[in-house]
């Protein structure tokens, strides 16, 4: 069978990567999907929703639920899009959804010297990049409860441009980031000891079903990439790419809006706060793609 992620096959690399550039999104209007409510989807909007993210692997979504803090929008959102497998790990609630806020990480108290829960910029990444490879996070939602005063931006960008765009300047990039010692996420360490074991990756790896998955921060600390002339030319060639490739997609999330994705790469500029707009955001990451399932959409 033709794959386009095999290296030797550049007929079906030609054909897959023509139809990718051809309806790869300029804006991120052209990713937008109505919806009246995300716990209840109609068969349109579902549908919608599954043509975005099987074209560009991912959707942003505007509902009616601006300030309805119920954490079901993700969950029965994601449940009708074949995402069923929550990703719980020591940060998430206990029923595996993460509040993303500033406030609630200050009450909390163990979030704080993490950046998605402060106001903090966020660089380029993919969501779970340190899980281990049974935990892999392949699906994501992301529901805007409030946004901050100002600030919180995301950038967006699919993955698989990045592909494209590393393959064709360099074959052996791609080769470089597919290696399992590519990227390394030193051990983490706690009062008892160690945390979590460093985690040895590829940044590029094909998944059983045959998708192209990304893992990848542009992190600087507690990030080590292997050492060799290519690897590390395929690094610093991908961090000029995030910086100008005209692929990113850009915007912000409101009350009432979500990113629905199969784990793109993601940025977030700095926000400040107000009494009356302190930002909370709902993050659902799952262990599968967006895909159809079985689960009946709401009529």
């Amino acid at each position: 069978m033709s794959n386009p992620f095999d290296l030797a096959d550049t007929a079906a690399y030609a054909a897959w990567r023509e139809r990718k550039l051809d309806t790869a999104p300029r804006r991120i209007e052209d990713i937008v999907v109505p919806l009246n409510d995300p716990r209840r989807l109609t068969a349109d909007e579902r549908a919608a929703l599954l043509e975005r993210c099987a074209t560009t692997n991912m959707a942003i979504y505007t509902s009616h639920t601006a300030g309805d803090a119920d954490k079901e929008i993700p969950r029965q959102l994601g449940r009708q899009v074949g995402l069923l497998h929550l990703d719980s790990h020591w940060l998430t609630d206990d029923d595996a959804i993460s509040p993303i806020s500033v406030r609630g990480a200050e009450e909390r108290g163990e979030r704080r010297e993490f950046i998605p829960y402060t106001d903090k910029p966020i660089r380029w990444h993919t969501d779970g990049y340190y899980n281990l490879p049974q935990r892999t996070v392949r699906g994501m939602v992301l529901h805007c409860v409030q946004s901050a005063a100002t600030g919180g931006n995301n950038q967006l960008l699919d993955h698989e441009l990045a592909y494209i765009l590393l393959r064709d300047e360099n074959p052996d990039y791609i080769r470089a980031l597919s290696r399992d010692d590519a990227m390394i996420i030193p051990a983490r360490m706690d009062d008892s000891g160690v945390a979590r074991a460093a985690q040895p990756g590829p940044v590029f790896s094909i998944d059983p079903d045959g998708f192209l998955h990304m893992r990848y921060t542009a992190r600087t600390i507690s990030i080590e990439w292997r050492s060799d002339p290519v690897t590390q030319a395929a690094v610093a060639y991908l961090a000029r790419v995030l910086t100008s490739t005209p692929w990113t997609l850009h915007g912000r999330l409101e009350p009432g809006m979500g990113l629905l994705c199969n784990n793109v790469l993601h940025d977030r500029s700095g926000f400040t706060e107000t009494p009356e707009r302190r930002r909370l955001l709902y993050r659902a990451r799952y262990h599968e793609r967006v895909a159809e399932t079985t689960v009946p959409a709401a009529n």
